[in-house]
């Protein structure tokens, strides 16, 4: 299931990213010869008027084959040299060459904003639960050798209920994390009875508090865990698209920074490919976030798309980043480069794409087997 997922995401990806480049280079009349999702040997084709579409056996990719866009003779001088990218304006190309890019990032910002129509989770502090839904008490971190530890209690677990042990009329309603401490402060070391889903699972313990559990107030009886509130936010569809568009922009801005330290350590050769996930290793996050739901899925499809559009914005060749890099060079200086020199470059970064795929597709295999 979660391959079928993964191969889903990835399809959508790479044809929303392409179909970019495709869709701006036909509205400024470029002769487009070929839209092909995979690459390898082709399992399906078929031509509409110039264009022959094709789907590809090998999934980690796709492309547009633009005329001109690795120019030759023909594009340069022949007989449909005016339809070639090569000799459009330098305005043009570079709107060809950044629409693949765009148009992942507005895929991110659909999803978001959607999300943020229908709820999107989100930390919740008290002052904002009025205006959340679904409001959960969950357990963020849990102390080790605490009586929260030894009784069982993990992150995640969302608490629905506190009781005295044997008490009556004793049981916590409102459940935020200051009511909760009040609670625990309240009763001293007295037993307590806690009940909390895990999953779809419902569960209770009893637990003892004890004290010198928190540093700065070690008279405080306490279990040992850090709380946190957590609900869905819902706007209304004006403002769900500002809050999608901000939101974009935040998370675009921290996957950049976040890829270019990574770039630069692979520069200085101290990277740590452990940290980073191959298309194996993202089959399993896909399942992960399956298992959470529809949201988290679509919330990391979301993610996944602005990491394609970042990397492909890198000055890289091979990628768009770097031949919108030769656009700005043959702009500054006023000539084209070599199309041998172009195509040879291309090449090569092409290939350094390839065996860095194989590098961190290796550390996933190595992770499979720890």
């Amino acid at each position: 299931m979660s391959l079928f997922l993964f191969i889903i995401i990835l399809v959508v990806l790479i044809l929303v990213h392409e179909f970019g480049h495709f869709i701006v280079a036909k509205r400024a009349g470029i002769r487009v010869d070929e839209f092909s999702i995979g690459f390898g040997p082709t399992l399906w084709s078929i031509k509409r008027g110039e264009t022959r579409y094709m789907f590809k056996a090998l999934l980690l990719g796709g492309y547009v084959k633009i005329f001109g866009e690795n120019p030759n003779q023909d594009s340069l001088s022949g007989p449909e040299s005016a339809r070639s990218f090569v000799n459009q304006p330098k305005l043009v190309q570079t709107a060809v060459i950044t629409a693949g890019v765009i148009f992942n990032i507005l895929l991110a910002w659909v999803i978001f904003s959607a999300i943020f129509m229908t709820g999107m989770p989100t930390s919740l502090s008290e002052d904002e639960i009025a205006s959340a839904q679904n409001v959960r008490l969950v357990i963020a971190d849990v102390l080790e050798d605490t009586p929260a530890d030894r009784a069982g209690l993990t992150a995640g677990d969302v608490i629905t209920g506190l009781e005295k042990e044997g008490g009556e009329n004793e049981t916590l309603t409102t459940l935020t994390g200051s009511a909760f401490i009040e609670y625990m402060s309240a009763h001293g070391t007295q037993p307590v009875t806690l009940s909390f889903t895990r999953g779809d699972e419902e569960m209770s313990v009893t637990i003892t508090p004890k004290e010198n559990i928190v540093p700065e107030n070690p008279d405080q009886s306490a279990i040992g865990v850090s709380l946190g509130l957590e609900g869905e936010q819902r706007f209304a569809p004006h403002i769900a698209l500002w809050e999608g568009a901000r939101f974009t922009y935040e998370m675009t801005g921290l996957i950049a920074v976040g890829l270019f330290g990574f770039f630069t350590d692979i520069a200085v050769g101290s990277a740590d490919f452990s940290q980073v996930a191959g298309p194996i290793g993202i089959v399993s996050l896909v399942g992960s976030a399956a298992e959470l739901g529809v949201v988290s899925l679509l919330l990391f499809t979301a993610f996944i798309s602005i990491n394609l559009a970042v990397i492909n914005i890198l000055p890289f060749p091979a990628l768009d980043g770097g031949r919108l890099l030769f656009i700005i060079i043959e702009t500054i200086k006023g000539s084209p480069i070599k199309p041998s020199i172009a195509n040879a470059v291309n090449a090569l970064g092409f290939i350094l794409l390839i065996l860095l795929m194989i590098v961190v597709t290796y550390g996933d295999i190595l992770k499979l087997g720890s």
